[in-house]
């Protein structure tokens, strides 16, 4: 499949270095020093604090000229509908990884062509250290846990199939999401009050040392997911309501000492401006903070 890459940050090396390396005529959209950084070096990953770092040739391009059979964009949320309009004109299907809690009518206006568009969530992680990706290594949590993706009317297509298919055997487990849109908003009114409790504390094992932290955490996440418009999806949200506090105290303790939380800890200006702009669109669904 030939693919386009929007994005060559944490998330989008990852998953174009993976897509490349089974195969796939991969193209890395990236700009400036990022751009030079992968033309000399390559994406440079390496698991966890492994010392063992490896270089993975993906082909980098400064401009999407197209034709392609899947553009993929990761990006952040305050980043997507730019992205969007920047493709709006290159053909291909295009597979919108993201953060995006403003439903789906904005994004179909910024690419053009709702026919075009499908939803998913990235489920790989990691953290760039001056110029090397340390990608999550797996665990048996990541093994469990599919990145969902969808058509817009959940429909399961041809195309949603080869799609996940690529991914699949990229290493990447996915599956259809029905809901996504709701699955999104829902991901986005619980990470909201877990991010920023951890950039409060100074850190998830900051956070995770103070237990009265956590339990306001806990509120201010109930509390979150009591407001959305719509049942959580997916269900198993639903037991964040009435599990026992301490239940949940245990198991987010356990979550923010572990490496899965290490992304929360990143409190850099795109960061924070993400968690922003999903607080934004939660707002207008008449979530209040």
């Amino acid at each position: 499949m030939k693919i386009l890459v929007y994005g060559a940050g944490v998330l989008g090396s990852i998953h174009a270095a993976a897509l490349h390396q089974v195969g796939h005529e991969v193209s890395l959209l990236a700009r400036g020093e990022r751009l030079e950084e992968l033309r000399s070096k390559g994406v440079l990953l390496a698991s966890g604090e492994s010392a063992d770092i490896r270089s993975v040739p993906v082909p980098v391009v400064e401009m999407a000229t197209g034709p392609y059979e899947l553009i993929v964009v990761l990006v952040r949320t305050h980043q997507v509908e730019a992205a969007l309009e920047a493709i709006a004109d290159v053909t291909g299907n295009v597979l919108l990884l993201a953060n995006w809690a403003g439903g789906v009518e904005p994004l179909v206006a910024a690419v053009g062509d709702r026919d075009r568009l499908l939803l998913g969530y990235p489920t790989v992680a990691g953290t760039m250290d001056g110029g090397v990706i340390r990608y999550r290594p797996p665990s048996l949590l990541t093994r469990f846990v599919s990145m969902p993706v969808s058509e817009l009317d959940g429909v399961v297509t041809p195309r949603l199939v080869e799609v996940m298919h690529a991914f699949r055997t990229a290493g990447i487990n996915s599956r259809d999401q029905p809901r996504m849109d709701a699955w999104l908003k829902t991901h986005a009114a619980f990470e909201v009050p877990l991010a920023r409790a951890v950039r409060a504390a100074g850190g998830p094992r900051v956070l995770a040392d103070d237990a009265d932290g956590v339990e306001e955490m806990i509120r201010d996440v109930r509390l979150s997911l009591a407001a959305l418009p719509m049942r959580p999806v997916p269900r198993g949200f639903n037991a964040l309501q009435i599990a026992p506090a301490g239940v949940l105290m245990s198991l987010f303790t356990r979550f923010l000492r572990s490496s899965a939380a290490t992304p929360l800890g990143i409190d850099t200006p795109a960061a924070m401006a993400e968690v922003d702009r999903l607080a934004e669109q939660l707002a207008a669904l008449g979530w209040a903070e």
